[in-house]
């Protein structure tokens, strides 16, 4: 996978704290460059992705 840019997230300002985010916190959510202003909020939004993910497919859902 290529490097994600901060010119690709779809958002400014991180969704957890409204701060503007940064180059080092992106990640990938259903082929889109998310970004958040720090790791920590990076991550937490990575958990609870996966937490929500695995209770879909516990109930026979597929993600988006």
């Amino acid at each position: 996978m290529s490097e994600l840019k901060i010119g690709d997230a779809i958002n400014t300002s991180c969704p957890w704290s409204g701060d503007p985010i940064k180059a080092d916190s992106l990640t990938l959510y259903n082929g889109a460059v998310v970004g958040f202003c720090n790791t920590g909020c990076r991550d937490k939004f990575e958990k609870a992705i996966n937490h929500f993910e695995a209770a879909l497919r516990r109930r026979g859902y597929e993600s988006v």
